[in-house]
Order: C-alpha cells, then structure tokens, then sequence
C-alpha cells in the first residue's frame, strides 16, 4: 500500500489490525477481539503501541514477538516508507532543532533527524499525514524525506532533543565573550585571569545530566571530552572500541568540564596541571554509579576522560568473567593460601582490575583483613581497607605497602609492580605470612617471571614465594541476538589452524560471525568476556627460574603442566559460539610474538 493514494488521516488501529490479517501476521478472530476491546475503552494511544502491548507472536515463522520496533519496521514496509531506528548517539540534535520549532514538531508528532544540503530527513509515526512536508519543502528550499520511526522514541526524543539543543544554544551565548581561549598559552593566562565559566548554570546541568544518561544507556566505560581548534569533541568507549558521537561549541563544552570538575570537588579555576577526581551518580534506574574523573592539559584546551564503574562487577561471579572450569579451579586453590605472590598479567583495558576486585570480594570475610593500595583507588568498596598512592606527598607504592604492613593485613592487594623497591615489599609481606596480590604489564604469564627478574628480583625469592601468575585479555562477545551461524569456510579453517597450532584443538562444524542489530547498535558485539592463562608456580617451573631464563622453555614446561595459552582459551569461546575468530585473532597475541 502506497500511502501518497491514501488520503490525509491518522493512524487507525482498525486499519492496521486488517493490514496484519491480510499479511498473515496475526489471525482475524485476534484482531477482532482487540477492536472489540479498544472500542469498548477508547482511548488516543498510538496503534503501534496498543499492539505491541498485546505481546503476540507473529503467526508467520519465524513467529517473531511482535515489539514495538518490528511492528514499525513493518509499518513502514506496508506503506512504502524507509524505516529508521532513532539512534541519539548520531544525530546532531543542535543542527535539527534549527529546522523547525519545537512547537511545529509537537503539532505533527514529527522529528527532524538528519540536515543536508540538499534534504532534511524527518522522522513520523503517522505515515498517512503529509501536509507538513509541503509547507517544509517550500520554507527550508529542501527536499523532504520522511521515514518511519517508533511512537515511543518520537515523543521521548521531540522533547529532549530541543530541548538539550535549547539548553547548548543558551549556554554558548553566555560563554560566547570568552570561547576564544583555545591555545596552551592562552588556556594559562585563563588560569592567571581567575576566570571561569558558570558550571551551575542550569542549562550546562541539563546538558551534563543528560550525557551522563546516554552513557549508562549505551553501556559506555568512558567518556572523553576532546577540546579541537573550533569546537569540542564528545566520545564514548563501548565494549573497547571509541564512538565520536556529539560535536559541542567550545564555550559549553568548556563549561561542561568545569561543572564536572565541580562535582569531582577538583580545583576548578586550575586548568595548567592534570587533575584527577571522583563523582557518585545514580543511572535513570536508581543505581550507584562511580565515575574517575581525570582532567589533562591540552594544545587546544583541558581534556576531561570519565571512567564508568559498573557496581556489578564487584558481584559477578569468575564464570561470567569467562572463567573455564579448570581455570577456575587453579585459580581458586591459588588464591586460598594463606601466603605467597599471585601476578595478574596484561596490557591497559585488559580486565586485570575487575579480576583483582573479584577475587578480593570473595575473600573479604569478616574473618580477614583486606588491604589495598591503589593508583588511584578504581571502586570503592566497603569490604576492603584501600589507600591511594600520593606521590605529592612521597607516598609511593613501596611506602604504601610498609604502612600497611603496621595494620595487621591479612590480605594485601598492590595495584601495580613498578620498580625492585615495590617488588622487595611485595616479596618481604609475602614471606611474614601474607597472601599478596598485584599486576604487571606484560604480553603473557611466563614473561611476568622475566620482568621480575629484570627488576632485580633475586630468582631465589621468586621461588619461595610466587604462587603464580594469569595472563588475561579481554574479547567482545557476539550479540545473541544476531549472531549467525555458518559452515567454515576454507579461509577460516586455515585462520583456525594457524590459531590453535601447535595445540591441539577440535575444529568446530561451524562458526558464528557478528551481524548487527538494534540491540548491540549495529556492531554485532554486546559486552565483553575475559581469555586467560594461568601458570602455577610448581618445582619443575623453578628450576626454569634463573638469571638469564629461558623463557620458550619455561613456558613449553608451563603447557605440559597444564597451562592453557590465551590463543586456545580464545578459540574454545570461539567453538562455544561467545566471541568471532577475528576478535580472538586480534586480540590474543600468537605465543612466538612473546
């Protein structure tokens, strides 16, 4: 049905029951039954949503639950429309709001979308009104394109979308005398001016408040505030990968910072110096969400990167970090002696802190004194007895763990190995009795050994009291909504082989591949699971031990022990369907890089 034959109307449920029926997706006596119903009740809700309300199956296979964005996705079929899903990571909501007042768009229930040169993209859920498109076309000399978009998100976003760009245009006027300063140099003189933005001004809290609920919507762990030569970049980091997804004037984004910076309780006028923080907030849900703020001097201004802690990982369990059965095992038995060194290995981004902070929940026991010592402290938690690294103050790692030494620890969890000074503190709680816990930045577990030994540590006391050391790497996994099943292919068997060789490892009949769908944002990935390998300091590793070790060999010995490398860890989430052989291929390094 093409909706330029029909005449001007709004959407009747009536009429969509009958295109259902006709389409096989539902029977008559069904929709009858709910026409009977809805006249009985009356009512001014949208068609769509009075259906998806009745949760029913589609009576065409695959018998998809009729929601309400595969309703209008079929809508908009029916009526020989383009279908669009209204993602506001990707629209320039200031640039919309110019084409038309919030009032005009309320009239029509309409929703500027996309700004060309040549068209304007509007979104409706009336398919069958129109006049709105005339009057457009001869005000703004553009074509008009209208789409189908979802009831539900034109009314959430009509409201919130000119409003935000209400809020940044009211806001750039107040900050237009001093959006100059973008220059090093002049950014100092700002400093020296004792000048600063009004951060509580209640648009800049609008326009804060509703960045930071797009965030926790869209599963960001970061946030990065970019300042560029003319205008201030917004970014988000989702399951690992960078999005840019909003452009701010300069003034309101400089505005923004020094509002968070507020919050943060950070020196506000001080924008020549990095600067770190902390901010406890609550999602729309209601939940308590930690954000570390750190601020840094740039060429085109101060740059300001939010880290998201998500209070769920201190409850998650080792399984659903991606914990195998007898990696779970090891490292259990690991971290249940009373005393010795246990190493989590691993670049930046690699999960080694949620791993840590795990491990420590389940050992908090009212019966054990927890102590960390951190750089800064990356949860809060109640459970344990943490102190943060000062060095303004000489208060270093090495300081840190002989302070804490004094406290009766029972538990010590150092943030990060450095230096032999830190290393020999670690060693000396260790030998008193003390289970220790820390990380190294490392490619895999047996190059932990040789770090240590290149810090100075004596082999000797390497073998006394390292218990051992996991390697860790982190893979997205595949949306399970979309993800899809195929035979592989000759390419993909080889990629296979080269990645599993020289262990051996079943070849799957067939691999998942990444799609894309609303549900992971097109990307085709939802959050992501951990890879390990966990090597165990036994006697045959300690004769491997020594200066000028030869690390191919200690770790040949490690496998034969039952060491599973992260490549082999990698590719059984790959034959169990959770994450794509590319993901593993490039994240987990191949064991003759190491």
């Amino acid at each position: 049905m093409n909706d330029m034959t029909v005449t001007e109307h709004r959407l009747r449920l009536t009429e969509v029951l009958d295109l259902m029926v006709a389409d096989h997706l539902v029977d008559k006596a069904t929709a009858d039954a709910l026409k009977l119903e809805r006249r009985l009740h009356g009512g001014k809700i949208h068609p769509l949503i009075v259906i998806a309300d009745q949760k029913w199956r589609s009576a065409k296979p695959p018998q998809r639950l009729l929601t309400l964005e595969i309703l209008t996705e079929w809508l908009a079929g029916a009526c020989g429309l383009d279908y669009l899903h209204i993602d506001p990571l990707k629209i320039d909501f200031t640039g919309v709001a110019e084409v038309m007042s919030s009032a005009y768009a309320a009239r029509f229930g309409i929703l500027p979308v996309q700004v060309t040169t040549r068209e304007v993209v509007i979104a409706t859920a009336e398919p069958f009104i129109r006049e709105w498109a005339g009057e457009l076309r001869h005000i703004l000399r553009k074509d008009i394109r209208r789409v189908l978009a979802n009831p539900d998100d034109i009314s959430r976003y009509l409201v919130e979308f000119f409003n935000l760009a209400k809020s940044v245009k009211k806001a750039a006027a107040k900050g237009e005398i001093s959006s100059g300063l973008s220059s090093f140099e002049q950014l100092v003189e700002l400093g020296k001016g004792n000048k600063q933005y009004d951060a509580n001004d209640q648009h800049i809290v609008h326009i804060v408040d509703w960045l930071w609920q797009y965030a926790f919507d869209q599963r960001a762990s970061d946030i990065h505030i970019e300042p560029r030569r003319d205008l201030g970049i917004v970014r988000f980091r989702i399951d690992g990968v960078l999005h840019q997804v909003y452009q701010i004037p300069m003034a309101v984004m400089n505005a923004m910072t020094s509002r968070i910076k507020l919050l943060g309780r950070m020196d506000v006028i001080e924008k020549r110096r990095p600067q770190d923080g902390r901010v406890k907030t609550r999602t729309p849900a209601g939940q308590e969400v930690e954000l570390r703020l750190s601020t840094l001097p740039t060429a085109f201004g101060e740059k300001l990167v939010m880290r998201i802690f998500d209070p769920e990982v201190l409850v998650r369990d080792f399984r659903s970090l991606g914990f195998a059965d007898d990696d779970q095992t090891r490292w259990k038995q690991m971290t249940a002696l009373p005393n010795g060194i246990i190493l989590v290995t691993g670049p930046t981004g690699s999960g080694k802190t949620t791993t840590l902070y795990t491990t420590l929940k389940q050992l908090a026991t009212p019966e054990v004194n927890v102590c960390t010592i951190e750089d800064p402290i990356e949860m809060v938690e109640s459970a344990f007895n943490q102190m943060q690294v000062q060095p303004s103050i000489d208060l270093g790692f090495a300081d840190g763990v002989r302070a804490l030494m004094r406290q009766d620890p029972d538990i010590v969890m150092i943030g990060e190995i450095r230096d032999l000074e830190t290393a020999e503190m670690a060693i000396q709680a260790a030998l008193t009795g003390h289970l220790v816990l820390s990380s190294l930045h490392t490619n895999d577990a047996p190059a932990a050994v040789l770090r240590l030994l290149d810090l100075g540590v004596p082999a000797y006391l390497i073998h006394s009291t390292l218990l051992g050391i996991m390697a860790q790497r982190l893979v997205r996994t595949l949306c399970p909504h979309c993800k899809k099943a195929s035979p592989m292919t000759d390419d993909e068997r080889q990629t296979w082989r080269a990645l599993v060789s020289p262990w051996k490892a079943n070849e799957p009949a067939q691999l998942h591949h990444a799609v894309g769908c609303l549900e992971c944002r097109m990307t085709g990935y939802v959050g992501r699971v951990g890879i390990y390998e966990i090597l165990v300091n036994s006697p045959e590793i300690r004769k491997q031990v020594k200066i000028n070790a030869d690390i191919p060999r200690l770790r040949e010995q490690a496998f034969r022990e039952g060491m599973r490398p992260l490549r082999i860890s990698g590719a059984l989430k790959v034959a169990q369907g959770l994450t794509s052989l590319e993901e593993v291929i490039k994240v987990a390094p191949p064991a003759d890089d190491l």
